[in-house]
């Protein structure tokens, strides 16, 4: 709910960008959104299971640390002050990274920051703690042995997605205005898309990634957040070169805020409603169209068109089980016996895989690459939708009667994009009649990630969905 200011009228829902610009006027200092935010993480994380680690003592103390250079008028980014959490994947100096799994052991020595993480904090960032995953970031929903079951903003009956799941659930709930999390298939939009945030996944190597994930070339690490603004205002930092990740490109040449005000007008763009496989709830379907006709509204050249390849989903299951095969095959039989029922299925499945099979899948990939690079010489985008359904039951790998146990059986509009590298982002569209989330998913040539973005927030500004919050 916003006051008459048009601002959020508790402090712990303002917008990162909304917040520094407090911190600028002396309106609000970081302290007092630290606590906001530490003080929502306390009232509803019990329920929703969000964080698998909370330090309010270190985040309190570099609030106060912000809050003098903002006294001083001396920021040290465009971050400074702002909560911010950080998904259990990523390396955190200080705190242990456990992934989810019982088979990682807390007690060592964790010096270590992934480069988004230190990034954030080069930036001022104000870290607050580390979001739940599933076991090893393997799915597309959050549920793990060791923390247990992750539950959605607008129902906790429901999932939030996966396998950033804690980080959406974070963001919506006001635990934090920004979180950072990982996409090998998805798993940043598909909980945006579930949970009613926005999740952007870049062009492959744009946010460095270190230590090298086991899935390979097909992770990701991206921006969660409440607006298309603070997304862009993350990846100004993030998006900074780190020599560790022998894949990064090179910093971009200009800021991805700047990049926001250009608009839709006069870009060809698809709609693709189904891929040309892909079964979509009506309800989806239409929240989904709506959409587009905003994107038209505002002067997109808007026509009907799918890519035109066929599901690659084996293709995907030979390239992520076969990663998750390598990254446990040094686990005892009782280490496996701590696992995830399902992760240990998919791993004997990905052990049972031949370097055969695994080339085979890169050659598909790389036709599917080429076919997307022809399809974005005739389009300048690509918008789907982020999912096919609402979120169903949490703490399922699918939904019940659904008739795939796996999860990429009803993620089939993120993971292809996974395999081109291409930069996609999943903005909230409208809500069921349920009042659940869908998404429009957003979708670009590779290096033309502020081009999404500027198309996500058009049609961020146009809709005007950014004052609707869950209300647990």
């Amino acid at each position: 709910m916003n006051d008459v200011t048009g601002q959020p009228s508790e402090l712990a829902d303002w917008t990162a960008t909304e917040l520094t610009a407090g911190y600028r006027a002396g309106s609000v200092s970081p302290v007092e959104a630290t606590r906001a935010a530490l003080d929502r993480i306390e009232r509803y994380d019990t329920t929703y299971n969000a964080y698998c680690l909370v330090d309010p003592d270190r985040a309190l103390a570099q609030a106060r640390e912000s809050e003098a250079r903002w006294s001083a008028g001396e920021p040290i980014g465009p971050l400074d002050g702002v909560p911010t959490s950080i998904k259990d994947l990523l390396l955190t100096q200080g705190w242990p990274t456990l992934r989810g799994s019982l088979n990682i052991s807390p007690d060592q020595e964790w010096s270590v920051d992934a480069p988004a993480t230190a990034r954030l904090r080069e930036s001022g960032a104000v870290l607050l703690g580390k979001t739940t995953t599933p076991e090893l970031g393997w799915k597309g929903v959050t549920d793990n042995p060791l923390t247990g079951v992750t539950r959605n903003p607008w129902d906790p009956s429901r999932t939030p997605g996966g396998s950033s799941g804690g980080a959406a659930t974070a963001v919506a709930l006001g635990m934090g205005a920004l979180a950072i999390g990982t996409d090998g298939g998805g798993s940043v939009r598909i909980p945006a898309g579930f949970s009613g945030v926005v999740g952007m996944k870049m062009t492959y190597g744009r946010v460095p990634h270190y230590p090298a994930s086991p899935f390979g070339t097909l992770a990701h690490v991206g921006p969660m957040s409440w607006s298309v603004d603070d997304a862009a205002l993350m990846l100004d930092v993030i998006t900074g070169f780190d020599p560790r990740d022998w894949s990064a490109l090179e910093p971009p040449s200009a800021s991805y805020v700047s990049s926001l005000r250009a608009g839709v007008a006069g870009l060809r763009v698809a709609y693709s409603a189904d891929l040309g496989y892909v079964d979509v709830d009506p309800e989806i379907a239409d929240l989904v169209s709506s959409a587009v006709d905003v994107l038209a509204s505002l002067g997109a050249e808007v026509e009907a068109a799918d890519p035109g390849f066929t599901d690659p989903v084996e293709a995907y299951h030979a390239l992520w089980f076969s990663g998750v095969a390598k990254v446990t095959e040094h686990l005892t039989p009782d280490q496996r016996a701590r696992m995830d029922p399902a992760l240990r299925e998919v791993c004997e499945m990905g052990a049972g895989l031949s370097a055969l099979d695994y080339l085979g899948a890169t050659a598909e990939r790389m036709v599917l690459g080429r076919l997307m690079g022809e399809f974005h010489e005739r389009f300048d985008l690509l918008v789907t939708p982020t999912l096919p359904l609402a979120a169903f039951e949490a703490g399922l790998e699918a939904p019940s009667g659904w008739g795939s146990p796996r999860w990429t059986s009803w993620t089939p509009f993120s993971y292809p994009f996974n395999m081109t590298q291409q930069p996609a982002v999943s903005v909230p569209c409208g809500f069921t009649s349920a009042g659940l989330p869908a998404g429009l998913q957003i979708v670009g040539p590779r290096h033309a990630d502020g081009r999404v973005l500027a198309a996500a927030k058009a049609y961020q500004d146009a809709a005007s969905w950014l004052g609707k919050r869950s209300s647990p």
